[in-house]
């Protein structure tokens, strides 16, 4: 296997692990989300998106590193799109 290909494994097996969460608990979303709607009303600098993952991190069973340097592919991933749903929400206002 290639590093690519040793790189998307690793990411597809991540975001399994966390889909698997989120099907066992499915809180987790509505929580994340509305950590996100109230985070997001002060704008999406990274330090507003730090504040959200460890918002999510503490009150969730979804862990996701204190320091953004350290969030994996798939903690980016879920941020950003917590992000643009959030977005999308308030576009439709």
């Amino acid at each position: 296997m290639s590093a690519s290909e040793i790189q998307k494994t690793r990411i597809i097996n991540e975001l399994r692990g966390f889909i698997r969460k989120l099907l066992q608990d499915p809180k987790i979303l509505e929580q994340s989300l509305t950590i996100a709607r109230e985070e997001l009303a002060e704008g999406n600098s990274p330090a507003v998106m730090a504040r959200i993952a460890n918002q999510i991190s503490d009150t969730t069973s979804v862990h996701i590193p204190e320091d953004p340097t350290e969030h994996s592919e798939a903690d980016k991933l879920f941020l950003e799109l917590l992000r643009e749903v959030v977005q999308e929400e308030q576009a439709l206002y």
